[in-house]
């Protein structure tokens, strides 16, 4: 056993060496958000706090850098009643939904750590965003937008396998912001 973890940890070395020839990446991951504060409209619409979805790609050229673009599904919020103002001021009763998604464009930094198979990193870039409010399931408000994007993470890896758990925030107009945690896996193609 003693003989097989140097074996062990040299091909793991290996393939992280092989992201200083360059290597190309997608992977996708499930999501906990949360979207607080909206208001669109002049109505406050529920709260998003869902479980949801991410795909990203990327390409990391040298081994403490990387570009990368993700869609993120923010999720939607369940549908509430309450009052509102609707046309002109007339005060009602109705239904309220809210969904949104991102996408994002990150540059990536990593940390040089000697841990072969371990990634700790920092990214920021841009996001655009897009929010929808609906209002008696067939009035729909939105509003989009782009702002800047960061995030951090820790991720794993062997050979092209990986797994990559992370936190993600940026700012949408009229709400509290948006707040990611996403656990994803990933592949690296070469």
């Amino acid at each position: 056993m003693s003989r097989l973890l140097p074996v062990i940890l040299l091909a793991l070395g290996g393939s992280v060496a092989q992201a200083d020839n360059g290597s190309f990446y997608f992977g996708t991951g499930i999501t906990s958000n949360k979207l607080h504060d909206i208001v669109l409209q002049g109505n406050d619409f529920p709260n998003i706090d869902s479980t949801s979805w991410k795909v990203f790609i990327g390409f990391r050229p040298i081994r403490l850098f990387a570009v990368e673009a993700d869609y993120l599904d923010l999720g939607s919020s369940p549908t509430v009643e309450g009052d509102c103002t609707f046309c002109c001021m007339v005060a009602c009763r109705g239904t309220y939904r809210s969904d949104s998604q991102a996408f994002v464009a990150y540059a990536l930094g990593f940390l040089p750590i000697p841990v072969p198979f371990l990634d700790i990193y920092g990214k920021a870039g841009l996001a655009r965003w897009k929010l929808n409010g609906s209002e008696f399931a067939s009035v729909v408000f939105s509003d989009s937008g782009i702002d800047f994007a960061w995030g951090v993470g820790l991720q794993a890896h062997i050979s092209m396998f990986g797994a990559r758990l992370e936190y993600e925030t940026f700012h949408i107009r009229n709400t509290s912001g948006a707040k990611v945690a996403s656990l994803s896996v990933f592949l690296t193609l070469f």
